[in-house]
C-alpha cells in the first residue's frame, strides 16, 4: 500500500504532483501500483472533490494503467458547497483516451444516506471498462456465496 494525503487547506482535496511523487518512489522501490482508492465524500471529513481534482485522479490512472476503485457511497451525505461528481460522470465526460480505458470501479450503497441503515451493510458496485476475465471472475465470486446479509 502507498498512501497519499488530503491536503486541509484545499479543503481536503487531493495534490495530484505528490500523488505522482509517490507513484514514482514506489516504482523505485519495485512496487507495481494496480490500484488508486478515492473515497468522495469522504469519511470523517466529508470533503467533496472538486472536478479538477477527479480529472487528474483520472489522468494519473490512465498514465500508470491502474484501476480507480471510487468508494462514493456517502454522496447523498454531503455537507459542502461543492457539488458531488461521480467519477463515472466525469470519466465519460472526458472523452478519449480515457473514457474507453480507465478501469473504473464505482462502489455505492443503499444504507447509507437512502435508508440511513448504517449497519446493514447494503450496497452494489459498477464496474466501467473492466476487463471482461475479471468481471467474469467477479461474477462467479459473487455467486457461490450461500446468502445474503442477514440481520440480527
Amino acid at each position: 500500500m502507498v498512501k497519499y494525503y488530503l491536503e486541509e487547506e484545499k479543503n481536503w482535496g487531493v495534490n495530484p504532483e505528490e500523488i505522482q511523487q509517490r507513484i514514482k518512489n514506489a516504482k523505485d522501490l519495485g512496487i507495481r501500483m494496480r490500484a488508486i482508492t478515492i473515497i468522495n465524500p469522504g469519511n470523517p471529513t466529508g470533503q467533496v472533490l472538486k472536478r479538477g481534482d477527479i480529472e487528474e485522479i483520472i489522468k494519473i490512472a490512465h498514465e500508470h494503467s491502474m484501476v480507480i476503485l471510487a468508494d462514493e457511497v456517502y454522496q447523498n451525505n454531503t455537507y459542502t458547497d461543492i457539488p458531488f461528481t461521480s467519477f463515472r460522470k466525469v470519466l465519460a465526460e472526458m472523452g478519449e483516451p480515457y473514457s474507453n480505458n480507465v478501469e473504473l470501479i464505482s462502489m455505492h450503497s443503499t444504507s447509507k444516506g437512502l435508508q440511513g441503515e448504517c449497519g446493514l451493510r447494503g450496497g452494489y458496485f459498477e464496474t466501467v471498462n473492466l476487463d471482461g476475465f475479471i468481471e467474469e471472475m467477479i461474477y462467479k465470486l459473487k455467486s457461490i456465496e450461500l446468502c445474503s446479509n442477514t440481520v440480527g
